[in-house]
């Protein structure tokens, strides 16, 4: 009976990359069975303003990107 083998650093790094982005697989799995590609440039463009609005917040154009919204 051998000693189980201890995972090394790296596969345990990448583990938990592959975990963390495991969502974004399953989402394009989802659009590529399903033939769902309109959610694509829907995901996108929410994303996109999502990153918008973080990046936006503490400058002088704040007061207008809420009046947007």
């Amino acid at each position: 009976m051998s000693a189980p083998k201890k995972k090394s650093k790296t596969k345990k790094t990448v583990s938990r990359i592959a975990a963390r982005f495991s969502i974004f697989g399953e989402l394009w799995a989802f659009m590529r069975v399903r033939k769902k590609w309109w959610l694509g440039p829907i995901i996108i463009i929410l994303l996109f303003l999502g990153l918008f609005v973080v990046l936006t917040q503490g400058s002088a154009l704040a007061p207008f990107i809420y009046t947007l919204f």
